[in-house]
């Protein structure tokens, strides 16, 4: 009895959401093409791991799932799917071990590099039969729903005809790794409404006068805590000399878009000293003998040194105030005037992308049955930490499932 051959599935883009969802595919028995216009694939997920192979987050499911903040009701479902325990235990199947960090971060151990990973992982999806096609980019769809695809060594545009496709081409920044988001006007041409690209995961900009950028340069304020409104971060912060940049002004990139998004004047507020409940802040602070330097008395009772008198008198006051109290308040909440986000190519991540009324809930859009979507393609956003790339796994896990289901749905 003949054999009917295995589908094939196209899957556009090479990153993590669409090559998990190219092995998943495999697994089950399709015939998985990839077609990637760069000249490799998982180009951002090497550069991404350049600042530490960050691959998820021990974060409990409810908490982790927070972290997509409006979209968490969709996530939970996803992260169910293809949890960070599951991502862990692939890495583990690819010969890649991970230990969990002191701040809950997941890492592979010190041996391995993302080239290694990326390495092994290929190698499985060579052993599947998975085809990947680099320097083939995706043009658009014919009339009948099938894929115009330029292979850039040629010149020659191909047509591909498959039963199912899966779009996993990425957000808008660090366009020189092939996440350009040019993508959103094939899709508008096709009625797709996508939101518009906006930084997420960024620094901030703040007019430091001339003096301060020469004097403090680029220099750390270690534990420190950050407000926009009600939100507080804890952490590590960078002056530089455009802002300021660090995992707490990157979690607060969301609230800090909408407070520039009013026109009115934005701020972050900086504290100092976190540790110190206010009344004991001002009990030290009224120790300082009057007349005394502010910058010597900082830094002997309470490890405030270079850059942080600067820094003061910079947003501060011109002259620090000779008050206990009122000194306590400044450096607890320190106002920084945000002048803006630093641009989207310079973001570590993007907000915008195809908006989710025009997915179904196995991420199949709805105006192109047969099409599916995955990863940062799709409007959501997380903080640093693990969230971003498990978000794009757990995506590209989910619409594999999807095509599945569709496919066999469909006959």
């Amino acid at each position: 009895m003949q054999q009917t051959p295995p589908l094939n599935v196209a899957i556009v883009g090479g990153g993590p959401a669409g090559l998990l969802a190219a092995q998943h595919l495999a697994e089950a028995g399709y015939h998985v093409r990839v077609y990637e216009a760069q000249a490799t694939v998982g180009r951002k997920f090497l550069v991404a791991g350049h600042g530490g192979f960050n691959l998820t987050n021990s974060e409990e499911e409810s908490r982790f799932a927070a972290r997509y903040a409006t979209h968490a009701p969709a996530f939970s479902h996803y992260l169910r799917h293809f949890s960070p325990h599951d991502l862990r235990a692939w890495a583990a199947a690819l010969g890649i071990e991970t230990f969990v960090g002191t701040s809950g971060r997941v890492f592979p151990t010190a041996e391995y590099k993302p080239a290694q990973l990326l390495r092994a992982w290929l190698e499985r999806l060579q052993q599947l039969g998975v085809e990947l096609h680099t320097r083939h980019r995706w043009l658009g769809f014919t009339a009948d729903k099938g894929l115009r695809i330029l292979q850039e060594t040629t010149g020659q545009e191909l047509t591909v005809k498959p039963a199912a496709t899966l779009l996993a081409l990425g957000g808008a920044s660090w366009a020189k790794t092939g996440s350009n988001g040019h993508w959103t006007n094939i899709l508008e041409q096709q009625n797709i409404a996508c939101a518009p690209f906006q930084p997420s995961n960024c620094g901030a900009e703040v007019a430091w006068s001339a003096y301060f950028r020469e004097k403090v340069g680029r220099q750390p304020l270690k534990n420190i805590a950050l407000s926009c409104g009600p939100h507080t971060v804890r952490g590590e912060l960078m002056l530089t000399e455009y802002g300021l940049e660090g995992t707490p002004v990157y979690a607060l990139t969301p609230q800090l878009r909408a407070a520039l998004a009013t026109g009115h004047p934005t701020y972050l507020h900086l504290n100092l000293k976190p540790d110190l409940a206010p009344a004991q802040l001002t009990t030290r602070l009224s120790q300082r003998r009057p007349g005394s330097s502010w910058a010597s008395f900082l830094k002997e009772t309470l490890r405030l040194g270079p850059p942080v008198p600067t820094l003061l008198r910079e947003v501060g006051m011109l002259n620090l105030p000779s008050g206990a109290a009122e000194a306590a308040q400044l450096l607890t909440q320190l106002p920084i005037p945000v002048a803006g986000l630093r641009p989207l190519d310079e973001a570590i991540s993007t907000a915008g992308g195809v908006a989710w009324a025009e997915v179904n809930g196995q991420l199949m859009l709805q105006k192109l049955p047969g099409i599916f979507v995955a990863g940062e393609m799709l409007d959501w956003e997380a903080p640093t930490g693990g969230y971003l790339l498990q978000g794009c796994f757990s995506t590209g896990a989910w619409a594999a499932q999807g095509i599945r289901e569709w496919l066999s749905a469909v006959g």
